[in-house]
């Protein structure tokens, strides 16, 4: 069994929180690039949406 200083296992949970927020914020950021097509025509958004169906 290894032993660990107090100082070593404060900064691997410091390293698993930082972890924790960096996915948050990657979640975060990939909801925000959803793509809105509120503006567009109809005609344009089927348009749309057959391009993307031939992909």
């Amino acid at each position: 069994m290894e032993n660990y200083s107090i100082d070593e296992i404060l900064l691997a949970v410091e390293e698993i929180q930082n972890r924790k927020k960096d996915i948050k914020n990657m979640k975060s950021i990939t909801k925000s690039f959803k793509k809105d097509y509120s503006d567009v025509p109809k005609h344009t958004l089927k348009l749309i949406e057959e391009a993307e169906e031939t992909k």
